[in-house]
């Protein structure tokens, strides 16, 4: 727990000095590219556009959950018009292990679709945005990519590198074949916070099966879970502590898993029972 606060209050000091929004890939120790792609606007009036970004060789970045040593990347559309909603659709991501702990993100590079509601679908939208990401090699740089554009009403044509990026999703629950999710929520024995330990019914989603899960509350801490299988069952058990020391509730609705396999990735919303 010491080290995460720590990991957290050196995050923030590091985005005390951000980089320009006119910034070059020069600019940006460990970054190739960075670049927003406009899209095309869909049939039900909402918009879905891209961020591209590009690394340097062996660098890599953070998926939404990063894990015990990774920085969680966060999204500002303040500045954005005509924009109702935001949603950004994360590529299956990889499993790395660092100094002995996991981490998850993207190597090489990564293109994060981006679905955009707007207020009055007929017209242009003005997305301005930053984006806090870490990037690592062999040391890891908190960076705050900043960006704009116009996305017009009136282009329908699919962008393939987007549309390539939004296949490369993790397979829903029922895409995966998952039956019945049965999690156990207990206080943690001598230690803060609550041990959560989930019953996945589900076929294998091939080799090491690395299980992340997500609380569905930011200030909620979520150590690496230790998993295994059984026959049709992938069992996963963790530790959840409130950032801030205090108590707190789970929504078993908001509990997220993702598996993550040599064949496939699997999304799971939800305890079933």
């Amino acid at each position: 727990m010491t080290q995460f606060r720590t990991l957290v209050s050196s995050f923030a000091l590091a985005l005390a000095t951000v980089l320009p929004a006119a910034a070059t890939a020069s600019d940006m120790m460990g970054l190739s590219k960075v670049e927003l792609r406009p899209g095309w606007r869909m049939a039900d009036g909402t918009h879905m556009a891209g961020l591209h970004i590009v690394l340097e060789p062996g660098w890599k970045t953070y998926w939404r959950a990063p894990g015990d040593v990774g920085i969680p990347p966060q999204f500002d559309w303040a500045g954005s018009e005509n924009i109702e909603a935001v949603s950004a659709n994360w590529p299956t991501p990889l499993v790395f292990f660092e100094q002995g702990m996991r981490s998850v993100g993207y190597m090489s590079e990564v293109i994060i679709p981006l679905h955009l509601t707007a207020q009055s679908a007929g017209s242009d939208m003005q997305i301005a945005g930053e984006m806090q990401i870490g990037i690592c090699k062999d040391i890891c740089i908190p960076a705050t990519l900043a960006f704009a554009a116009t996305l017009p009403p009136d282009v329908s044509r699919p962008d393939p590198v987007i549309a390539a990026a939004l296949t490369d999703r993790p397979y829903s629950a029922r895409e995966a074949g998952v039956t019945q999710v049965r999690c156990s929520i207990d206080p943690a024995t001598g230690k803060d916070g609550l041990i959560l330990r989930a019953s996945i019914d589900m076929p294998s989603a091939g080799g090491t099966e690395f299980v992340v899960v997500e609380a569905g509350n930011p200030l909620v801490w979520v150590a690496e879970p230790d998993s295994y299988r059984e026959g049709g069952t992938l069992h996963a058990s963790t530790r959840l502590v409130h950032v801030e020391g205090g108590s707190f509730a789970l929504t078993r609705s908001e509990l997220r898993f993702t598996v993550i396999g040599e064949s496939r990735a699997v999304d799971i919303l939800g305890c079933t029972r």
